[in-house]
């Protein structure tokens, strides 16, 4: 019997656990800082902590004698938790914190972009200088991305248009994120805002080679046709050729190209990359580029993938950890996915927390729909929810407009007074925006 420990506790460990449940012979466990009822569920055992009190995982790890570890978030891979569990022998799917710094330190992404020229890189400077910071927007003409250099919960990141309008708002958030020290830094990354269609690509990696899963579009905006304030992330959609409907074939094998070209500089430089990975691309004009790179599965993009993954995904861990990973059948099944989240009412700006959402778990299995608990918490048989996304719906089917169809049916069977859902991802008019706004793009 195989032990494998699941850390984290939101909707993409709810995934990662039930691809893991799917193969013979594993028992699961898990830490987590809420009570997900999904993984609670599935596990033998379950811990309530912090996933980055790193001694308090290391110590339930060895207490069950635990064979593999998979990490979902990103902060515990910071906090160095792989590091932390190999030196007890145990083996980890899931970046160092010197590899994982490839998310957590976005400068030095940069940097290996630069230094091993991987293609898709852009204008970028960082600044711990205010004024010297807003020289530089004034000749991206403030058309620019500031970013915190460390991590934010995907929160930390403005952008021209979106968040300021300016080159004097742009150069008062620069301020704002050296003086304060937004991302752990005194320090603040700028970027060229790119024009196109955001789409993630992630990858299998064994720390040589990847083996890259189907494209996933992510909707960041909280409201319906994008608008409102961006959020980690209101759901998302793939399509069953593996590319998304604006985007080329050439385009998805660039981006992989892209992403081995990472992989094999970070082995270069030292700290080869274990466990999953992904490349969130902003597709332009002149080809994909590169948003920012993540060193875990997306949070919603693992729900698109994992459950439409052929193959033993435990197996398919062991052999990413072992550096082996040719040696595993991957494929996918040719199915479209729509995945949408439930959040609480005010997510994005303030969220109204431990309200009660009423799920009826069997009639969304009865539509064809899958479910995945996130940030909600159970007592006395109720679920509540907390400040963050609340569970996601997963509709599966032979296109996009089957499955959002699907995925629509389930949402059906979750009420709450103080909910709320964006319900145009994955629909025929979005995508066909999508579509024409790549058509302009490209003349």
């Amino acid at each position: 019997m195989i032990k494998v420990l699941v850390v984290g506790g939101g909707a993409r460990e709810h995934a990662i656990c039930d691809a893991v449940c799917k193969s013979e012979d594993v028992e699961l466990f898990s830490v987590m800082h809420n009570r997900n009822p999904g993984i609670m569920k599935l596990s033998k055992d379950f811990k309530i902590a912090k996933e980055t009190s790193v001694d308090n995982v290391v110590e339930f790890a060895l207490s069950k004698n635990i064979d593999l570890v998979l990490i979902g978030p990103e902060a515990p891979l910071e906090a160095g938790l792989t590091d932390a569990l190999r030196e007890k022998g145990i083996q980890v799917c899931a970046p160092t914190k010197d590899a994982a710094r490839i998310e957590t330190n976005k400068e030095w992404m940069r940097e290996i972009m630069d230094r091993y020229r991987i293609p898709g890189q852009i204008k970028h400077k960082s600044f711990n200088d205010p004024k010297e910071a807003k020289k530089f927007i004034e000749q991206l003409n403030g058309n620019v991305a500031v970013k915190p250099i460390g991590l934010t919960g995907g929160k930390g990141v403005k952008v021209a248009g979106d968040h300021f309008s300016s080159i004097e708002e742009a150069s008062e958030y620069a301020k704002e994120v050296i003086e304060k020290k937004i991302g752990g830094e005194a320090k603040v990354l700028i970027e060229e805002k790119l024009e196109g269609e955001e789409f993630t690509l992630q990858a299998f990696s064994d720390g040589k080679s990847i083996f890259p899963t189907p494209a996933v579009q992510d909707h960041k905006r909280l409201l319906p046709g994008d608008k409102g304030p961006n959020t980690g992330g209101m759901g998302s959609y793939s399509a069953e050729n593996w590319i998304l409907p604006f985007m080329e074939k050439s385009d998805y094998e660039e981006g992989a190209m892209i992403l081995q070209r990472v992989i094999e500089a970070l082995n270069n430089e030292g700290c080869p990359f274990i466990g999953p990975i992904y490349g969130q691309f902003m597709l332009t004009a002149d080809g994909p580029k590169i948003v920012e790179i993540n060193a875990r599965f997306g949070d919603p993009e693992a729900m698109n993938i994992l459950p439409i993954l052929k193959g033993d995904f435990v197996e398919i861990c062991f052999n990413m950890a072992e550096g082996n990973l040719a040696r595993s059948k991957i494929d996918f099944e040719r199915k479209a996915t729509v995945c949408k989240y439930v959040v609480p009412e005010g997510y994005g700006i303030k969220s109204m927390t431990d309200q009660p959402i009423d799920v009826d778990e069997k009639r969304i299995i009865e539509e064809g729909a899958l479910l995945f608990y996130a940030s909600v918490n159970k007592r006395d048989d109720k679920i509540y929810t907390t400040s963050s996304r609340s569970l996601a719906v997963v509709g599966i089917g032979e296109n996009v407009e089957e499955a959002e169809k699907i995925c629509e049916r389930g949402l059906k069977h979750i009420k709450g007074e103080h909910i709320f859902i964006r319900h145009d991802i994955g629909t025929k008019e979005l995508i066909e925006k999508r579509i024409e706004h790549m058509k302009k793009l490209r003349g």
